[in-house]
């Protein structure tokens, strides 16, 4: 892939724009670690399978109300940034459109993901994502942060450079003390509150000043209940906000409106939510623990079994409060690792189906674009452009991941822990974020490990599972016309 340059950023942005039926068509815009996330007043005006054809583009989601186009790490942001910038600035816009041809397999994924998307567009599962859109945002500060504590922990150890490992703790540590207040301002913001209120409440939650206060007979201590009482005073501002703003005079809303939901807020948090958000914050540090430590074999296998249908649904983004939980408990979660097998079952899968279509140079094509992608974690191409339209390569991906998970599951169990001190990154770019209680030399071995099993499993299960003998013989020839036919004979 050709480096990228902020005028290639800005190029695929101008280009994507008019795709998704132009300025008009957009109602926001934001991006995740891999994705440009749009809201669409139309959608019958996004072109499906032109986006899908663009050279940058490298798979599209539909999760709920957002339309997301997968981009990558790091030129997603880059991307939105200038995207952003054009639809403040040309406000509907909408030129030209680029004629492609759509791909089979891609009809029929996109098919496949429309349907699913549907069936689960349910209220509880629509609250999920809102929740999970509250964690999105900050998932680059938390890469930042871990690597930085990474890097600290290699100093530390080695001891060198011991003038400057304490800075790098403050950095690696300072946005993980403040993680509740940037929790509650998110939160505000995406149900509709004021940001700078909910920020507000979250902060009572780190405030040092609440060792003073005693609720259900116990002292409290900053952080007591971490980024879930954090999100629960935030929810309950906004609540209390939205009915102040309905019923007092505007003539006082800007005093007693602020005043009234701060005030009743930390009063419900300091006697109520830190004790019942703490106790909750602390049954799921125990349970992922005593899952991983008493079960860790099964747990591992179901859970990297599981997991890709939960990508291919979008619903993945839902276990971002577990993870930021046990992060901001432990200094690292140990699902994350697991789930991440997933994505090395997807690859063997995708290697198989490469190595048993010889004959099908489109479809080769698919998977050579999009396997770099799905080894650093990127999988929504691999799930949507082979693996789930051909059916039977999904199911055995899962396979893969099911093996991957249970192999480090299975060393939890013997006493290593392998977690993530960041949420995002998967694949080989989770490498620099693990940790455990052995050391790195010895996680990176068996989150590794993991990969490699997840990597074999996959491939196997796919070559000898993955197609019957009748899918196998119409899918090994190439439906992709001749780049350079022979002329046609001419006619006396």
């Amino acid at each position: 892939m050709a480096p990228t340059t902020p005028d290639t950023n800005q190029r695929t942005a101008g280009e994507l724009l008019p795709l998704v039926g132009g300025a008009g068509n957009i109602t926001s815009v934001a991006h995740c670690m891999t994705r440009l996330r749009l809201g669409v007043r139309d959608r019958a005006r996004v072109q499906d399978d032109a986006v899908r054809a663009h050279p940058a583009v490298l798979g599209v989601v539909e999760d709920g109300d957002t339309y997301q186009i997968v981009l990558g790490p790091g030129r997603a942001a880059r991307v939105t940034r200038w995207f952003g910038q054009l639809v403040e600035a040309a406000p509907g816009t909408a030129s030209g459109t680029v004629p492609v041809t759509a791909d089979a397999l891609a009809e029929r994924g996109a098919a496949l993901r429309a349907d699913r998307t549907q069936r689960n567009a349910t209220p509880f599962k629509r609250l999920l994502r809102r929740i999970a859109a509250v964690f999105v945002p900050l998932i680059p500060a938390l890469i930042g942060c871990g690597l930085i504590a990474g890097l600290n922990g290699l100093l530390v150890n080695s001891g060198r450079l011991p003038g400057i490992t304490p800075a790098l703790g403050a950095m690696a540590s300072a946005f993980l003390a403040l993680l509740a207040v940037f929790v509650g301002v998110n939160t505000a913001k995406e149900f509709g509150g004021t940001p700078v209120i909910g920020g507000a409440v979250a902060a009572v939650v780190v405030f040092p000043g609440v060792t003073e206060i005693s609720a259900f007979g116990q002292r409290l201590s900053p952080g007591q209940g971490g980024v879930l009482g954090a999100l629960g005073a935030a929810l309950l501002a906004t609540a209390i906000e939205r009915w102040c703003r309905r019923w007092v005079p505007e003539s006082v809303d800007v005093l007693l409106t602020p005043t009234l939901t701060i005030l009743l807020t930390g009063l419900v948090t300091v006697y109520g939510l830190m004790f019942v958000a703490g106790e909750v914050s602390s049954a799921i540090g125990r349970g992922a623990d005593l899952l991983l430590a008493s079960t860790g074999a099964f747990a591992g296998l179901v859970l990297g079994g599981l997991f890709l249908p939960l990508v291919m649904l979008g619903l993945h983004q839902a276990l971002i409060p577990l993870h930021t939980t046990l992060i901001d408990q432990q200094g690292y979660t140990v699902l994350l690792p697991v789930l991440a097998m997933a994505g090395a079952g997807q690859v063997g899968a995708a290697i198989a189906v490469f190595v048993r279509l010889r004959g099908n140079r489109t479809i080769r094509a698919t998977i050579r674009s999009a396997l770099p992608a799905g080894f650093v974690g990127v999988g929504e191409p691999l799930i949507y452009g082979v693996s789930l339209p051909l059916g039977r390569p999904f199911v055995t991906a899962c396979v893969g991941g099911a093996a991957g998970g249970a192999f480090v599951g299975l060393f939890s169990m013997l006493g290593t822990k392998v977690g993530s001190t960041a949420i995002g990154p998967s694949g080989w770019a989770l490498f620099p974020l693990v940790q455990g209680n052995r050391g790195f030399g010895v996680t990176v071995a068996v989150y590794g490990g993991g990969l490699v099993v997840g990597y074999l499993a996959g491939f196997l299960t796919t070559y000898f599972f993955g197609f019957t003998s009748q899918s196998l013989k119409e899918l090994n020839t190439d439906p992709a016309p001749d780049p350079d036919p022979a002329p046609e004979p001419a006619r006396a």
